[in-house]
């Protein structure tokens, strides 16, 4: 029997890593699992009930607070105490509300916990910001997907307007920047490449170039 690999994806805000990752998972019959929705999914809670950005506060929250992923209909929803956040969850504000929890250790110790419960066995595809430098350190294979800020903007403002949230260019560009320097920069688990990652510059070419790349990179290293 194949052993069921930990696949890790990383890479700053609009790489394409939830794209890739979801077709991926698909390819492999693994399951998807994208962490950055988890902290978005915080970041609305906080937003929602009003609670302060404190250790004290967001630890209460995070004891209290039961966030889910399940697949609906072949599609991964998010849901919060029951509640499917989905849709909600993806806008520039809560990305950088995922971003501003994502600094407090609490939040990050608990979902911790929770995404290394749903990977320890295998067959998954995770992706987020810091799978193969604090998640799973040990991950079987390692992605680092990126690139440039301008065409990561672009793609960020069509995935936006073909969910009906209308929202400028530069805005959107400008909070890709906000979020990739809190990301990068923060004392806790920031965001950096793995030394064993395979990068991927996703500038030029399309999604399906990525995905071979990526299945090529993992039949080898069934092979070895």
């Amino acid at each position: 029997m194949i052993k069921k690999k930990i696949i890790a994806i990383d890479g700053p805000s609009g790489a394409g890593k939830s794209t890739v990752a979801k077709i991926l998972a698909k390819r492999l019959n693994y399951l998807y699992i994208d962490t950055g929705a988890m902290y978005r999914a915080i970041g609305w809670k906080v937003k929602e009930e009003g609670i302060p950005l404190n250790e004290e506060s967001l630890k209460e929250l995070c004891t209290s607070t039961e966030i889910r992923l399940q697949k609906v209909s072949g599609e991964m929803k998010v849901f919060a105490d029951g509640k499917d956040v989905t849709g909600e969850i993806r806008t520039p504000e809560m990305g950088l509300m995922a971003s501003s929890v994502s600094s407090f250790q609490c939040v990050r110790e608990r979902l911790l916990e929770l995404q290394r419960g749903m990977g320890r066995n295998g067959g998954v595809v995770m992706e987020g910001r810091d799978i193969g430098t604090v998640v799973f350190p040990d991950a079987d294979i390692k992605f680092f997907l990126d690139a440039k800020i301008e065409e990561r903007g672009k793609r960020r403002h069509l995935e936006l307007l073909s969910k009906g949230i209308k929202d400028d260019l530069i805005s959107i560009t400008d909070d890709i920047k906000k979020r990739d320097e809190a990301d990068s920069t923060r004392n806790l688990a920031p965001l950096k490449m793995a030394e064993d990652s395979i990068y991927i510059d996703t500038t030029n070419i399309t999604i399906q170039e990525v995905v071979a790349t990526m299945l090529k990179e993992i039949s080898r290293d069934y092979e070895t």
